[in-house]
């Protein structure tokens, strides 16, 4: 039980708990299913395959065919670019590190920033690469760089998608080269792996918002400036636009996972298939429009400090706790914000031992009379269980002092 209740009678509470509980679940049921539902409707494409997605809640706002199974072409780079950023974050790979290029990085064709083999450059130079101009050669050689090679990398790829529950996709290259039927994802599983890097990694900005910028090859020829020139071209075309990844290929066609921040708002417009570039891009605009014309987001960072909650036979008499994180509640029905309502319930006690992360409560927000969402109370410290010494010591140290 969360909060206290009096009992007059057990089996009488017990029933009254079920009955309430269950009233309660069907009606947050039916609200989610109203607030979720993702239209299929709102806008026209000409593009196959689409989803509009809000990043940090995940909730899909527009959906067309997203489960149907495409080539990714160069938006492939968006998992290759994950693995990359989660290198650096668990400190195998550092941005000032030096790549050299190998002769298979070099044979890339297709898009390319014209690496030399032996050539050297930093991980920061190849990030921008691949983020930037697309480059086939940049993406091969950070595979190679992170994974000793590029088929050991295309695994790493693959156990991740599975991990981030992308069910519809497989990979065979790092970069989206291939026209093999077996390297494919869809519409849906993209979205979800470009929420996972611009939620999770959100540096990747500092790269995906470059419009122009030289780098130096620096080879046996000599030392020459590159422009990588952005594919994007929507960075120009659309105030809000934030990133993220082009990708064309003659099966593949014309593909685009567009990102858009507009008060406070992420969104993540995925267009697969469209007939052709300009088409991808005004597509991607589109559902974006749509998708902040519709949306509010409430926000709760819940960074108040919290009493204390008892401990029975500890260590300690109380242990320390907080709210798990932020609340964020999606709408798009119009719904006026000044009227949720945040309360608090809390366990009446914890018995020792309590391990660190123990829920120890919840903090539970209501729109309208039904829940819309809640945050886990959780202990910030461990509280190991108290034994006779222990309390030995308490009466010796109150008679100290």
């Amino acid at each position: 039980m969360w909060f206290q209740k009096k009992t007059i009678n057990v089996c009488i509470a017990w029933l009254m708990i079920t009955a309430v509980f269950t009233i309660f679940w069907s009606e947050v049921v039916i609200a989610e299913e109203v607030q979720t539902a993702p239209s299929t409707t709102a806008v026209a494409l000409a593009s196959p395959s689409a989803i509009l997605m809000e990043a940090s809640t995940g909730t899909v706002l527009f959906e067309k065919n997203p489960d149907e199974i495409r080539s990714p072409a160069s938006i492939t780079k968006i998992m290759t670019l994950i693995l990359t950023f989660e290198a650096i974050e668990k400190g195998r790979i550092k941005l000032e590190d030096e790549v050299s290029t190998s002769a298979y990085a070099k044979s890339m064709g297709g898009s390319q920033v014209f690496l030399e083999e032996g050539e050297i450059q930093t991980v920061d130079t190849l990030i921008k690469c691949i983020t930037v101009a697309s480059g086939n050669d940049a993406s091969v050689a950070m595979a190679e760089f992170i994974a000793g090679s590029e088929s050991e990398f295309v695994n790493l790829m693959n156990e991740k998608a599975a991990a981030l529950g992308m069910n519809n996709t497989h990979f065979i290259d790092c970069c989206g080269l291939s026209s093999d039927a077996q390297h494919h994802t869809t519409a849906r599983d993209v979205a979800i792996m470009s929420r996972e890097l611009i939620t999770k990694y959100p540096d990747i900005y500092n790269y995906t918002k470059i419009w122009m910028e030289d780098i130096t090859h620096v080879t046996r020829q000599g030392t020459k400036n590159f422009t990588l020139s952005s594919t994007n071209k929507l960075l120009k075309q659309y105030q809000w636009t934030t990133g993220l990844k082009t990708g064309s290929t003659n099966q593949a066609k014309y593909c685009f996972s567009a990102t858009a921040n507009k008060d406070g708002i992420d969104l993540i417009a995925v267009v697969m298939g469209a007939p052709d570039f300009k088409i991808r891009f005004s597509e991607a605009r589109s559902l974006l429009e749509y998708g902040f014309a519709i949306t509010k987001l409430y926000v709760d960072e819940n960074n108040e400090k919290l009493v204390p909650v008892r401990v029975l036979g500890g260590t300690m008499d109380q242990v320390e706790i907080a709210p798990e994180g932020a609340f964020r509640y999606l709408d798009v029905t119009g719904a006026d914000f000044s009227q949720i309502e945040k309360t608090y319930e809390f366990s009446e006690g914890l018995a020792a031992p309590v391990q660190l992360g123990t829920q120890a409560g919840r903090i539970l927000y209501k729109l309208g009379g039904k829940e819309i969402g809640s945050v886990a109370i959780k202990t910030t410290q461990e509280v190991q269980k108290a034994y006779f010494i222990d309390y030995l010591k308490r009466v010796v140290l109150r008679f100290l002092i």
